[in-house]
């Protein structure tokens, strides 16, 4: 993704993104064709892009972004997955979704069918100084709330934000990768 957005002419952000995220699909998708042990793997993927004071991200997947502003946290992204489509359809309610058997079957990834449908926002978000993005997956929101990210991002350097939510995340028993990235917005 990075090797696309780095050498494209073109300024349009989210067009960067979606060809970008196209491009990381489909080689992921010549990789296992090419590996046949490896059929059907995927990834999720979240991906920002800052410029000046707008944010851009593009997503796939059951991988987040949040932003923390003054303390109070907002999912920006949309899990693809089984049980949110139950969610979002009035058959269970999040409280449920939350221990749901079957809550990390994707709907979407990259490198799994033939296509895949990443989301974005219509509109760049803007940025405030003092805002702090999170970019995880399942290993972490699976198991810390949204409450514990707020109070390791607002009362920790980002690099001690991360080594600290990653240990409560083991705490928790961390059954799937641990992954995140905390960036403060001077």
């Amino acid at each position: 993704m990075q090797e696309v957005y780095a050498n494209s002419q073109d300024g349009d952000i989210k067009s960067l993104l979606v060809a970008a995220f196209q491009a990381a699909h489909d080689r992921i998708r010549q990789y296992a064709i090419q590996h046949p042990e490896l059929r059907g793997m995927g990834t999720t993927a979240t991906a920002i892009v800052l410029l000046g004071e707008d944010l851009y991200y593009t997503h796939v997947g059951d991988s987040r972004l949040y932003m923390v502003r003054n303390g109070k946290v907002s999912r920006l992204t949309h899990d693809h997955s089984y049980v949110t489509r139950l969610v979002d359809s009035g058959l269970i309610t999040e409280e449920e979704a939350e221990n749901h058997p079957q809550r990390h079957i994707l709907t979407s990834a990259l490198g799994v069918g033939p296509e895949f449908s990443p989301d974005m926002p219509d509109q760049a978000i803007e940025i405030e100084a003092g805002d702090v993005l999170v970019l995880c997956t399942d290993g972490l929101w699976g198991v810390v709330t949204e409450i514990e990210i707020a109070q390791a991002v607002t009362t920790k350097s980002p690099s001690e934000a991360c080594r600290s939510l990653v240990d409560l995340a083991k705490e928790h028993g961390g059954p799937d990768n641990i992954t995140l990235q905390v960036l403060r917005i001077a």
